[in-house]
């Protein structure tokens, strides 16, 4: 207390106005340098945001420069406003971060808002104990809790500083990724697959440096991960066995682009679009909407119709059956013409009918047309296509039967 009532004194201190007009230059000269180096860049990146004061450049700057300015006003006269201004722009650099990295990582997920509303709160009760000059003395009772595991005795701050150390390295992880993958990736790897593989294993790696370093940063021997790796190794190679060839398949799946993003696949009697290809499984979608996860080791172990090949076409194969006394070449020209009628239908190869089987009810024939556009489904085409050959046939006076079955009855 008695540092919070010399704050209070100097904030009344004659020579006050002194630091406002520096901190306002401060301000104006940070704001100034970020609407500058702004200029060309996009509005959602992390360092500018939308707006000036949004991204994480413009707090940083004020940072350093009231952090400059007031070693050099202390020199002169007591420091009041710009020792209040240092934790407030602090826990504005860090909110900031948090806020633009997880936005921009992760923009479809509802957990960011609570995680941003935690980070805030978290932040600015730590100013306030910075400004109050309480923080040091939350942070010897927070020391002075110890909870015991095993031989091990760890305070609660121990903990806290390893939670804030592994989220900050978290942040700082995805961030690197994310500015990899957006201004080296996107422009030197021009396939979609390899892109995607390439950003995954750089996020892997990063992620387990950063683990080390925070593990080492909180204390913890890190010759004592050896024990837990071989108890990992051993748990992946008994208890994960699916799990690791799901991972594994997901990587050979990327590295030899047997299928890419875009393909239209048959799997399993499942028929979509490949939206995604993960590292454990693969996102299909239907044309009408549904979304089918089908794990790698699947599509490795099994047969998959890619119907995305060098060539497009796709042959379509319609049956019908006529009366026996129908005209063969007649029908086989109306088929014809019920076929080239759709304008997905390709001319070349033309459409043809062939007399496919002597059927109990009648001649049954099969017209093959080809298509280019599997993506855009069949069932549309097909229906198409039947009412063209009802209508030609109805035209033309040639019969459909009806399934006919005889029954003899013996007395």
């Amino acid at each position: 207390m008695t540092e919070l009532q010399n704050l209070l004194h100097d904030l009344g201190g004659a020579r006050v106005w002194v630091e406002v007009l520096v901190l306002l230059a401060c301000l104006a000269l940070a704001y100034g340098v970020a609407r500058y180096a702004r200029r060309g860049h996009s509005a959602d990146s992390v360092w500018f945001g939308r707006h000036v004061f949004d991204g994480l450049l413009f707090p940083v700057l004020a940072l350093v420069l009231i952090y400059a300015a007031r070693h050099g006003v202390a020199q002169v006269q007591p420091v009041a406003v710009l020792k209040v201004a240092l934790p407030i722009f602090t826990s504005l650099a860090a909110i900031r971060l948090f806020v633009r990295v997880l936005g921009a990582s992760f923009p479809q997920s509802s957990a960011v808002k609570l995680i941003e509303s935690l980070v805030s709160w978290l932040a600015w009760g730590a100013a306030v104990l910075w400004i109050t000059g309480l923080l040091p003395a939350v942070l010897d009772e927070l020391d002075a809790i110890h909870f015991a595991f095993g031989k091990s005795r760890i305070s609660v701050r121990t903990l806290l500083d390893g939670v804030l150390s592994s989220g900050v390295m978290l942040v700082v992880v995805l961030w690197i990724s994310a500015t990899i993958e957006r201004r080296i990736l996107r422009e030197n790897v021009g396939d979609l697959s390899m892109r995607k593989v390439a950003a995954n294993a750089i996020r892997a790696a990063l992620l387990l440096l950063g683990l080390l370093f925070v593990l080492s940063a909180v204390g913890v021997d890190l010759t004592a991960l050896s024990v837990l790796g071989g108890a990992l190794g051993v748990g992946l190679g008994f208890g994960l066995q699916k799990l690791a060839a799901n991972y594994v398949s997901g990587f050979v799946i990327l590295l030899e682009r047997s299928l890419r993003i875009g393909d239209v696949v048959r799997v399993d009697n499942f028929e979509g679009v490949v939206t995604d290809i993960k590292t454990r499984y693969t996102l299909i979608r239907a044309l009408n909407g549904r979304e089918s996860v089908v794990p790698n080791e699947l599509i490795i172990t099994q047969r998959v119709e890619n119907l995305s090949t060098a060539d497009p076409k796709v042959q379509l194969s319609i049956n019908v059956a006529v009366g026996y006394d129908s005209d063969v070449e007649r029908v086989r020209q109306s088929l014809c013409a019920a076929g080239a009628a759709s304008a997905r239908v390709l001319k070349d190869p033309a459409p043809a009918a062939y007399l496919a089987n002597f059927g109990p009810d009648g001649l049954e024939f099969s017209l093959s047309v080809w298509i280019t556009d599997p993506e855009n489904g069949q069932l549309a085409l097909r229906s198409e296509i039947n009412l063209a050959i009802l209508q030609g046939l109805r035209e033309a006076g040639i019969e459909i039967p009806y399934p006919q079955r005889v029954v003899h009855m013996k007395a």
